[in-house]
């Protein structure tokens, strides 16, 4: 039995909520101010003391029964497609067969807790136990909302996974592999040069690029505004949530000039009428298959250039690590590459980070020809600094 006082919405003028579990029930009544609210509390305490029960009570969803109506509703409109299908493989393989049968106010903090153990000794990686460590969250924050359950057990779990390094996912090209993967993309897979010269001169994600489309580039101002981006076949909007311009290099500008004159032959030749809307396309115009294009094409080409594998990803990370490392601005970087703040990119590539002689770095403080102690005056007979 519990009874608990809380805001549904955080934040000032927002209602105060009087929420009470019994037996197993739930049920939610919106009181007003924070002072209502508790002595509305109280009453109830009474009541249900003396084994009284006034309100008409609602019962508990299993989380089998709340999480498939929560992927029929909240994941399937608020979720990117790409990051619904995780969410959908975290519940069905774990998070269901374990919980599915339970009422979500049976599930409780320690026991998720002994849970995310087990699932990291089964030698799960710590990355996949994160997320499904996530997904329970947003699952039980939604029941939170919907005043089914007062507290998300999947929160203040305390320190469960070690922190990970970000180097240890981010394998760059060097500047002579970037090198030899254009040269060995131009000879064997020349319709797909334009696409990776793209990746490596803007640092554009695979989906940003696959969804770029002619009316996003500006030949005249020598840059392209990123708008959307293409994840499972749908188009959705750029991770960072919002648009971003990012300049094109003169070689670049000139291979998308030059891909838009043969776009051009192209319509003519195969009836088209006008040329396809994406700037990247196949032999009908429609946008490029991403399964394909990694099996197909990357991951030949890496073959083809004796390069170790990596991902496409890893293309993006190319482009950051080669311009910190010809020093260009870190804040420029993070904002082309669109990162939400400066932060993520200085954490992202600390280790690429130009390092200089650390001796060198002290004996610069003595050409500013300073003394540890500034000079002394006198103010009204005494001494200053």
């Amino acid at each position: 039995m519990g009874v608990t006082v809380r805001q549904k919405v955080k934040g000032k003028g927002q209602p105060w909520w009087v929420f009470v579990c019994y037996q197993g029930k739930r049920i939610s009544k919106k009181v007003g101010s924070k002072r209502d609210a508790e002595r509305v509390a109280s009453e109830i305490r009474v009541r249900l003391a003396r084994g009284e029960f006034g309100f008409k009570d609602q019962e508990v969803p299993t989380f089998g029964k709340y999480v498939d109506e929560w992927l029929r509703t909240y994941a399937r409109h608020e979720l990117k497609p790409r990051t619904r299908k995780g969410y959908e493989s975290a519940i069905n393989k774990h998070l269901k067969p374990r919980f599915g049968p339970k009422r979500l106010d049976q599930i409780t903090r320690p026991e998720f807790r002994k849970f995310l153990y087990e699932k990291l000794n089964e030698d799960l990686a710590a990355n996949t136990v994160k997320n499904i460590k996530v997904v329970m969250g947003s699952i039980m924050s939604s029941a939170v909302e919907d005043g089914l359950i007062p507290d998300n057990p999947a929160s203040r779990l305390g320190r469960i996974f070690r922190a990970k390094a970000e180097n240890n996912e981010i394998r760059p090209l060097t500047f002579e592999e970037a090198a030899t993967f254009l040269e060995t993309c131009k000879t064997y897979f020349p319709k797909y040069y334009p696409f990776f010269l793209l990746l490596l001169r803007t640092g554009m994600r695979l989906g940003e690029a696959l969804a770029l489309k002619w009316e996003d580039i500006d030949f005249h101002g020598g840059f392209i505004e990123v708008r959307r981006s293409a994840s499972l076949g749908k188009i959705t909007i750029p991770k960072s949530g919002r648009t971003r311009r990012v300049e094109m290099s003169t070689h670049l500008a000139q291979v998308l000039k030059d891909l838009l004159t043969q776009r051009k032959r192209e319509a003519l030749q195969k009836g088209w009428g006008e040329v396809p809307e994406w700037v990247f396309c196949n032999e009908r115009g429609n946008m490029i298959n991403q399964a394909n294009l990694r099996h197909r094409v990357f991951h030949k080409i890496l073959e083809r250039a004796g390069l170790r594998r990596i991902r496409i990803h890893d293309l993006r990370h190319t482009y950051a690590t080669h311009r910190i490392l010809l020093g260009h601005s870190i804040a420029r970087v993070s904002r082309d590459l669109g990162h939400a703040s400066i932060k993520i990119t200085v954490d992202t590539y600390y280790h690429w980070l130009p390092v200089a002689n650390e001796k060198r770095e002290v004996d610069d403080l003595d050409a500013l020809d300073c003394t540890l102690y500034a000079p002394r005056g006198t103010e009204n007979g005494r001494d200053v600094v």
